[in-house]
């Protein structure tokens, strides 16, 4: 029998990938009194970066919005790693902070960002509602676009 959070998955069409493997000295997430901190996520689809440069360079917008959905796609990912598999357990989507590569003149990192808030009231509803952080950065691991991290609550 699969989920209330797996339903959501498939009737968005989403399958999570395999959860990513850190790229450095540090662990995907840890877990400490009913809280999951998940490391920030890049935008991978099939095990490649989607969007590698620059908001306002070479990246519109819309493609920013969507490497931040792929993002919080890996998050899920990790959280589900983290849930022992069942994301049902999420009590709330409590915050999600994104990094915007950007060119110094760009300032629409907020509609950016809304990719990855949408995806979680979409995929949670209103647990999925949270505070958050957006900020544009001069560069992110492999040449991302979007790399973003989270905070959530479990049962």
């Amino acid at each position: 029998m699969m989920s209330k959070i797996d339903d959501r998955l498939a009737a968005l069409g989403i399958v999570l990938p395999e959860p990513a493997v850190p790229v450095a000295n540090y662990v995907p997430f840890t877990t400490h009194n009913g809280l999951v901190t998940i490391s920030g996520q890049l935008p991978l689809q099939d095990g490649k970066i989607f969007a590698i440069g620059k908001l306002g360079g070479e990246i519109d917008a819309d493609t920013g919005r969507y490497a931040a959905r792929l993002c919080f796609i890996n998050l899920l990912a990790q959280l589900r790693a983290a849930t022992g598999g069942n994301l049902d357990r999420v009590t709330g989507v409590l915050r999600l902070g994104g990094f915007i590569a950007s060119t110094p003149d760009f300032t629409a990192h907020a509609g950016v960002m809304n990719g990855a808030s949408d995806l979680a009231v979409e995929v949670f509803g209103d647990v999925g509602r949270h505070a958050r952080s957006t900020v544009g950065v001069a560069g992110l691991p492999l040449g991302a676009a979007v790399e973003v991290e989270g905070l959530f609550a479990i049962a």
